[in-house]
């Protein structure tokens, strides 16, 4: 590169300029007049020149490469906004819940949720639940940190394990669609598998209904089922015939956006026990009465 004159009559060191270390590099330095710039895309990678004209490495532009990496924690973070929103369909509209769901399989894939946010934050609520239900009454740091290490890990998620299994067990094979042969249902081919994680994700939404009406509804209104009056009976097992019926219908909801299976108005069925028991109850059983001292104690 030539050199240019200055004032004093020396000459003007010249700046070392990056040569493109690629073909697409080498391409649009041949196409174009300007010269090369500070900034150049080698490859797949920011690059740019360092002092001493080595080149440094920012990470990549659509591909993959073994440059700078973002941490996990990064990529995927929980989106506690979303698991806010379906926590207020699953009270309101839950068909809303399992729609969002079928448009995850459209856009990744799968059926299952590949955030946590959701358990994240339930069993966070189910912490707070257990602070307020033992400061009314078991006021003792202990029964206190019990009670919590039993609503979370034996009801809520050993339970949602449970059930999550159960169902993925049995569904495909008495609810999937299919031609009935000699020796029982063959699945249609090209058929959809049912997922162990879509399970899960089912089970958990379906325990939330629960949650929110047996630890948050039933503590606010212990004063009045604790009473011994009939109406307190009729409103606390009425809660329960709500609250199970309504796990029931979620549950129902979650198998029933899967386009392979079939018959999961069978998924209903414990409804009609449910209300078998509760017409049986209002004779003089008050089952809030002798379910909540159970709760309580961390049963």
């Amino acid at each position: 590169m030539p050199s240019f004159p200055s004032l004093g009559g020396r000459q003007s060191p010249v700046l070392p300029t990056s040569r493109p270390t690629s073909a697409m590099g080498s391409h649009l330095n041949a196409q174009s007049p300007l010269p090369s710039p500070a900034f150049v895309a080698a490859g797949h990678l920011h690059t740019m020149p360092g002092v001493s004209g080595a080149t440094r490495t920012f990470g990549p532009i659509g591909g993959r490469s073994d440059g700078f990496k973002l941490p996990v924690f990064v990529k995927r973070q929980m989106d506690f906004e979303m698991a806010i929103w379906e926590m207020t369909c699953l009270l309101i509209s839950p068909k809303k819940v399992f729609r969002s769901m079928y448009h995850n399989k459209q856009t990744k894939g799968h059926w299952g949720r590949d955030d946590p946010s959701f358990v994240a934050l339930l069993s966070f609520f189910l912490v707070l639940t257990s602070i307020a239900w033992g400061l009314a009454y078991t006021p003792s740091f202990l029964s206190i940190a019990r009670l919590a290490l039993v609503l979370t890990f034996v009801h809520f998620l050993s339970g949602a394990l449970f059930v999550a299994t159960l169902g993925w067990y049995l569904a495909p094979r008495f609810l999937r669609k299919g031609r009935t042969g000699r020796f029982g249902t063959v699945p249609t081919a090209g058929e959809g598998e049912l997922e162990w994680a879509y399970c899960f994700d089912v089970a958990v939404r379906a325990f939330f209904v629960a949650f929110f009406f047996l630890y948050i509804v039933q503590f606010f209104l212990m004063p009045l089922l604790s009473r011994n009056w009939w109406i307190s009976l009729f409103i606390g097992n009425t809660l329960y015939l709500v609250a199970f019926s309504f796990y029931c219908v979620v549950t129902f909801l979650g198998y029933n956006a899967l386009p392979f299976l079939s018959h999961t108005e069978v998924i209903l069925s414990p409804i009609v026990g449910f209300v078998a028991i509760w017409v049986v109850s209002l004779f003089g059983i008050n089952i809030a009465r002798n379910i909540a001292p159970l709760l309580i104690k961390g049963a």
